[in-house]
């Protein structure tokens, strides 16, 4: 996959419309910085709602979401940029939303091996936001698209966007 500063995301199922952080890609990116992180990274596993969506068509590891499951974006934190159990005292992202948006995602491989304080947390591939307005630093697709594509990945699979 390759995600272009055009807006458009390339896959084995075509060229398809896509957002990404609404301070554009960046080389050097930073935790709440509002860029997607330029560069090529493996696509770990997907996460959906299974009061939502039926599992999705994938060979990628699969969880499902539940009320309980958040995502670790306080650099000073002890599970930065990782799956937490909530409650939890660290700041975090909700996982389990009122809106659309996490109802499907694939965890983008930035920055997690091992996590660097600091340099940006919890970039997924998700749902875009009807008119495909910017994300936080994500990369966003309709869902239809999304689980095209995750039916098309591979143990392995990378996504690669390309900044500026």
């Amino acid at each position: 996959m390759i995600v272009s500063l055009d807006g458009t995301l390339s896959s084995k199922n075509g060229l398809v419309k896509c957002a990404f952080g609404k301070n554009g890609i960046s080389a050097s990116k930073r935790e709440g910085d509002g860029t997607t992180p330029a560069g090529t990274f493996p696509i770990r596993e997907v996460w959906y709602r299974a009061d939502r969506l039926p599992k999705p068509e994938t060979v990628l590891p699969c969880r499902a979401i539940t009320p309980t499951d958040g995502w670790a974006d306080d650099p000073a934190g002890p599970h930065y940029n990782q799956h937490l159990t909530l409650p939890s005292s660290e700041r975090h992202e909700d996982l389990w939303r009122e809106d659309e948006i996490y109802d499907v995602f694939a965890v983008i491989g930035y920055n997690d091996a091992p996590a660097k304080p600091g340099l940006g947390s919890a970039i997924f591939l998700h749902v875009a936001r009807e008119g495909y307005p910017p994300t936080e630093g994500c990369v966003a697709v309709a869902l239809p698209d999304l689980l095209a594509i995750l039916r098309t990945l591979e143990i392995g699979s990378e996504i690669v966007i390309l900044g500026a």
